[in-house]
Order: structure tokens, then C-alpha cells, then sequence
């Protein structure tokens, strides 16, 4: 914003002084509007868009005190200096505490109103800035849930129910469909809004580990144990407990929790003591857990306590309609945090990104667009900026001959080792550990490969 638009209100009951205050700071090349009282000077605010005021304490009738609330009561954002020629420590403490910017004493110079006037322009320019921030994160929030496909609009309808009631809820849906945002929704939107929503993703704790993290444990309980430890139900105190990829418990523990759900008491290890706990549980999975249960891997009775609840996640490819809205907000959120213009994408483009299966979901998808980005130029993402596999489905099945360029045996086995990375790395929710195990590979070189695709994600280093 220049000089020139910014408008400064100026009053005060002696003309001569405004007169001069008026010449400096158009002089400065600031647009100037005057008033002699109060009264007209709330009514100017009210019809003008004023960036700042200056206003003497002291004026008959209604005084600059009374301005100065008036202003800010209908103006909250506006920047007020006050001046007085009867400045005393008090009447400047008494203008700052009714919110007043700054506080200068008659006469002063014009320097000093100069430089009053450019910390207030430039405080305004940060609060609007950091007004738009706020907006703007608050339009990409991590957990905001993007949707245009009715079977969502339905499962969030059910969250507005659920998220009034304590009963467990079990999600069900395969790898980067959501199931946290749902879960962080069942709390938001109830109320344990503002207690504590904890999650843990249950496959990413050591199976020796998972007792101590749940349920916390006493010093001294264990070697290592060197003071008290808070288990995550107690951190939960009052909130909900998001237990992710239930299906992983240790089955040797599950007893434990299961006591602890019916109980709503947990006793640290090693702690001869119980406390009670306040807890919501919400849990997730990608796997079929009625199937674990039949082969003895999940307990039963865990099963149904719960799974009190259900909700079905339903995966991106048969969630056509979300495509366009998810694009979009993945667009503008990444094109903020890499502070460039939002592209389009192309119709040619766009039906491509429709047509892939998208096995790893919301966050594949999330992920493909922040590579397209790292490299796109432009106002335009065409079809040639696309991954391979989204380029040419059709070669994945058909017997099409290959051209030249995809003829490569080298590349050709790096973009399989890179798909087949990913994959692993989807299906054990990030952790690294396990997914070394899947592929036969060291985790040594595990590291190396992802490093090698930059390969990126919040995966576990377990």
C-alpha cells in the first residue's frame, strides 16, 4: 500500500493545529481528513476507511477519550495516536490501556509524528498479514476434510451424531483414506473439543514398549526407568485416545486394554497403584479385523468393545466426485507453502488423474501433485507433467510395443523398486522397519533407496 492510500483522520479542536498536521502529512504524502470534535469524527469513521487517526486528549465536549472507545468498539483494527498538551505518565497509561497505538506530547515535532505514523502504518500492514495467514491456514488446514462425493457427505453426517456420544468408534479404510481426519473430527466436533486429542499409530511402538507408552510406568519400573513416565491414556484425561492400526496390538497385550476400556483405570507398570481415566477411544485399521479375529490373531471380545461403532472409509477410486475438490486444495496449499501462483490443470490432465486407481489414496494423490509442483512452471499443469504410471495405464496390461525411451531395463527396474517402496511403505502405515521386512531388503538399504527416490512422507524410522 503507498502513501497515497493511506488515509489519516485527524482531529482536534484548534484549528491551527490540524491546519499543520495536514500540510505535514500530505507534505509526507499521506491523504488527510480533519475533524474539530468527536462526534463528527465517529461519523466520518463510519463512512471512511481510515488506516489511522490522530486525536487530541483534551477537546470541549465529548473528549479524545471517548473517541478512542467509540473507535475501537466499531473499528477494532484501527491504529489511534493520542496527544495532549497536558501529557502527564498517567493520562499516556490510561490511553494505552483503552488500546490506544501510540501516545505524543504537545508540541511535539514533526519527525516524532512522522515516525509515530510509520510504526502505525507498518503494525496495521503485520496485523493484516498475519490476519490473512490465519485465514489462509485455516483454508488448508491439515485436518480439514475435503469432499464433493455424497457417501462422504453421509459418513460426515454420522460424525456430527457420533461426536456427541462416548461410545468407540472403529474406522475401517485402506492407507491415506482419511481415517485420522475423521477421528480428529469425532473430537472436534463433540465435547472434549478443548481436553486432549492423543493419537498413536499402534504398529510404529516396539511390542515391548506398548504397555509402557499406553499405560506409562513408575521409576525404576525397568532398566532405563529413571523417573515416572505418563502413559498416553493419561495424557488423554478428558479428551479422546486415537489408537491407529489397532490390528497391530501384540496379542499377549490386548487383555490389558481390554481391562482397561471396562475398568476406565490404568496402573503404570510397575506401580502398585490404579488411576482412573476419562478417555474416548477411537480407533482405525486397514485390515479386515473380523478376519484376525478368526485366526486367532485379534481377540474377540476387544473386537466388539470396540467396534461399538463402524464407519467405512471408502477409497479414493470410488470417490470420483472428490477428485476435482481434492486437486484444488492440494494446489493452493502447496502452491502457499512453496510461495508460487496456483496453477490449473488441464481437462486432458485432469481426466488422467481420474483415471488412475490410486492405491495409496488421498495421500498418494496429496504426494503426486507436490512432486508435479516441485518442477511445473507455468499457469497450465498439462499431461506431460504427470508421472509415468498416470501418462500410460494402458501399458501396465496391453501388449502395446514399447518405444525406444521405454525400452531402458534400467529405469524400467527403478521405477518398480520405487513402486514397490512405496507399497510397502503404505501398507505398514511409514514404518520403515517392516517395510524392509516385506521387501527382503536391510534397513540399512531401505534408507538408502528412499533417499535415492526421494521418497517423502511422515514415516516411522523404526
Amino acid at each position: 500500500m503507498t502513501r497515497e492510500q493511506i488515509k489519516i483522520l485527524v482531529i482536534d479542536d484548534e484549528p491551527a493545529l490540524r491546519h499543520v498536521l495536514r500540510t505535514l502529512l500530505v507534505d509526507a504524502g499521506y491523504s488527510v481528513d480533519e475533524s474539530a470534535d468527536t462526534p463528527a469524527a465517529i461519523a466520518m469513521l463510519q463512512q471512511g476507511e481510515y488506516a489511522l487517526a490522530i486525536c487530541d486528549v483534551r477537546m470541549p465536549g465529548a473528549d479524545g477519550m471517548e473517541f478512542l472507545r467509540h473507535a475501537l468498539q466499531a473499528r477494532p483494527e484501527l491504529c489511534i495516536i493520542m496527544m495532549s498538551a497536558y501529557g502527564t505518565i498517567d493520562s499516556a497509561i490510561e490511553c494505552m490501556k483503552q488500546g490506544a497505538f501510540d501516545y505524543i506530547s504537545k508540541p511535539f515535532r514533526p519527525d516524532e509524528i512522522l515516525l509515530a505514523i510509520e510504526k502505525a502504518v507498518e503494525t496495521r500492514r503485520l496485523r493484516a498479514e498475519n490476519t490473512q495467514l490465519r485465514q489462509r491456514l485455516a483454508a488448508s488446514a491439515p485436518h480439514q476434510i475435503i469432499h464433493a462425493d455424497a457417501g462422504m457427505r453421509n459418513i460426515l453426517e454420522q460424525v456430527k451424531t457420533l461426536a456427541q456420544v462416548r461410545s468407540p468408534v472403529l474406522i475401517r479404510g485402506e492407507s491415506g483414506t482419511g481415517k485420522e481426519l475423521i477421528a480428529r473430527a469425532l473430537h472436534s466436533q463433540g465435547p472434549r473439543a478443548k481436553a486432549p486429542f492423543v493419537a498413536v499409530n499402534c504398529s510404529a511402538i516396539a511390542a515391548n514398549l506398548v504397555e509402557s507408552e499406553l499405560f506409562g510406568h513408575a521409576k525404576g519400573a525397568f532398566t532405563g526407568a529413571d523417573k515416572t513416565h505418563q502413559g498416553l491414556f493419561a495424557a488423554a484425561h478428558g479428551g479422546v485416545l486415537f489408537l491407529d492400526e489397532i490390528g497391530e496390538l501384540p496379542l499377549e497385550f490386548q487383555p490389558k486394554l481390554l481391562r482397561v476400556l471396562q475398568e476406565e483405570e490404568v496402573r503404570p507398570v510397575g506401580s502398585t497403584r490404579t488411576q482412573p481415566v476419562d478417555v474416548r477411544i477411537v480407533t482405525a485399521t486397514a485390515t479386515d479385523l473380523k478376519d484376525a479375529v478368526n485366526k486367532g490373531l485379534f481377540r474377540e471380545d476387544l473386537y466388539y468393545r470396540l467396534a461399538v461403532v463402524e464407519l467405512e472409509i471408502p477409497p479414493l477410486r470410488q470417490r470420483p466426485e472428490d477428485i476435482s475438490v481434492l486437486c484444488r486444495h492440494f494446489l493452493q496449499r502447496i502452491a502457499a507453502r512453496q510461495q508460487v501462483p496456483v496453477p490449473q490443470i488441464s481437462t486432458a490432465a485432469l481426466e488422467l488423474i481420474r483415471r488412475h486407481a490410486w492405491p495409496g489414496n488421498v495421500r498418494e494423490l496429496e504426494n503426486t501433485l507436490e512432486k508435479v509442483m516441485i518442477f511445473h512452471r507455468g499457469e497450465m499443469i498439462e499431461s506431460a507433467e504427470l508421472p509415468q504410471e498416470l501418462q500410460h495405464p494402458e501399458r501396465k496390461s496391453s501388449g502395446e510395443p514399447l518405444d525406444e525411451d521405454d525400452l531402458s531395463l534400467k529405469r524400467a527396474i527403478a521405477a518398480l523398486e520405487e513402486h514397490h517402496i512405496r507399497a510397502a511403505l503404505q501398507q505398514t502405515a511409514g514404518n520403515r522397519t517392516k517395510a524392509a521386512k516385506i521387501l527382503e531388503i536391510s534397513l540399512r538399504a531401505l534408507h538408502y533407496k528412499i533417499h535415492e527416490y526421494g521418497i517423502s512422507g511422515g514415516f516411522n524410522h523404526r
